[in-house]
């Protein structure tokens, strides 16, 4: 008798374990996707109107594990440049996929997550040429910085977009 209450205070304790090891790695209102909820502040349009042209960047919520964005620059009534963006959870990694039209003969890039603060996200990719590094930075719920930077030709660059919100 004594062992079959050992056993069943053993199994007792395994299985309460194993359920506070899934409390800790997973969101219950996100379906396992924490890692992609740390974006959730992007969802929404964002734009940067300037003597340069008039930037503009739109996230949407494709499904649990992935946001979709859009950014294009246009200067007049040109279009210069756009490209479509993934923000993609695939496991307990959160990927940064932007496809540029022009670049790269159309195949997308991936950057991983590599920093996360509440307000700060940091993807990077040390074998892409330019840029190395993504980062956005949210400032207020209204205003946001995106910054893209690395090394061109053996020396360091960034660049910086400051982006208000609009929806």
């Amino acid at each position: 008798m004594l062992k079959i209450f050992m056993l069943v205070a053993i199994a007792g304790s395994i299985s309460s374990c194993n359920n506070l090891a899934k409390q800790k790695t997973t969101d219950p209102n996100n379906n396992g996707f924490y890692e992609l909820q740390k974006a959730s502040w992007l969802i929404g349009e964002w734009q940067n109107n300037s003597v340069e042209g008039n930037a503009s960047e739109i996230w949407e919520k494709k499904n649990d594990s992935t946001f979709f964005g859009k950014n294009y620059f246009v200067l007049g009534k040109d279009t210069v440049s756009s490209e479509t963006i993934t923000l993609e959870q695939n496991g307990n990694h959160l990927f940064y996929i932007p496809t540029v039209s022009g670049q790269n003969f159309g195949k997308p890039v991936k950057f991983i997550l590599t920093s996360f603060h509440s307000s700060q996200l940091i993807f990077e990719n040390s074998k892409h040429d330019f840029p190395q590094k993504i980062s956005y930075t949210l400032i207020s719920k209204d205003s946001l910085l995106a910054e893209i930077s690395g090394t061109v030709d053996g020396k360091r660059f960034s660049q910086k977009f400051p982006m208000a919100r609009v929806k």
